[in-house]
């Protein structure tokens, strides 16, 4: 594997320290505090390896999380797992993040034994597809430096997620457009097959895109000295099996911000057209003054 593949897949490769504990590394891909895709990835990943298989296969179906405290990049998250139920088809796992002594994060997991019963599912967007579209190109050296140095490593690194924009904006010059848009992604290399691999890589490129799409009509982006912006919690649901390392559409749409938060929805679909999974989260969006921002 390429390194960037290699070391997200090392990074959500947790130790574990006891029945229950679990410890993570961090990576610093170019966000001021750790990135919270990580976070949840790592979380899912704790709460995946407490599931016992002699109560029959059971997959994470749905993650609720919030983002307390900003996660510092240079030092490990402990993860510690409560085993809250293990019932005739359902599981639940809450799962506290701590650094530092303080919880950074938690989050709750559900996990089912696989059923069949009634199905349906919103129709995906007619978008071109991920081949028709060319990738974003680089930025031209000039620009590139006289970014701030977290701005310039978030857009100079190889990333493992290749990302395809329907319709691509300019985040450095944002124009107010309306509060949407569609995102083909995929791992840049392929991977085994373990669905729980998966799910875990798939929380973590969730956290892309998501929040972003909300400031859209305000023409304001994170690359900006006076933007401010966090996840404050995040919702995920898996409804499908899927590969991460194939194409998957994420469709995305900010029905509302106020109060300095904005609020974004997301559904994932893979190239057939299924839809795999579902997204919600509100985060902090916060202009202040160039001064106060720096």
């Amino acid at each position: 594997m390429t390194p960037p593949v290699s070391e997200l897949i090392e990074l959500l490769s947790l130790e574990r320290l006891e029945d229950n504990l679990f410890r993570g590394q961090s990576r610093d891909i170019g966000t001021r505090f750790v990135f919270g895709g990580q976070v949840l990835g790592q979380a899912l990943s704790a709460a995946q390896a407490t599931i016992d298989p002699a109560t029959g296969a059971r997959a994470a179906h749905s993650l609720h999380a919030y983002f307390l405290r900003a996660g510092d990049i240079e030092h490990p998250i402990v993860y510690d797992v409560d085993r809250t139920r293990d019932g005739g088809t359902f599981s639940v796992r809450r799962v506290t993040a701590i650094q530092h002594g303080k919880v950074i994060f938690f989050c709750a997991a559900s996990f089912q034994v696989a059923e069949g019963g009634a199905e349906h599912q919103l129709t995906m967007p007619e978008v071109p597809k991920p081949e028709d579209i060319e990738p974003a190109p680089a930025l031209a050296p000039d620009v590139l430096a006289a970014l701030p140095t977290k701005v310039q490593r978030w857009l100079s690194r190889q990333g493992p997620f290749e990302f395809r924009h329907v319709y691509p904006r300019d985040e450095l010059n944002p124009p107010k457009r309306p509060p949407y848009q569609q995102v083909w992604f995929r791992l840049s290399e392929p991977v085994g097959d373990a669905p729980e691999l998966h799910r875990a890589l798939l929380a973590y490129a969730s956290d892309f895109h998501l929040l972003g799409t909300a400031t859209f009509p305000h023409g304001i982006s994170y690359y900006q000295p006076d933007v401010q912006m966090a996840s404050l919690d995040h919702a995920l649901w898996f409804h499908r099996d899927f590969r991460a390392d194939d194409w998957l559409l994420y469709s995305i749409d900010s029905p509302s911000a106020q109060g300095s938060r904005g609020l974004a929805r997301g559904q994932i679909f893979d190239r057939a057209g299924r839809l795999v999974a579902s997204t919600a989260q509100e985060g902090l969006i916060r202009v202040v003054s160039t001064q106060a921002a720096g």
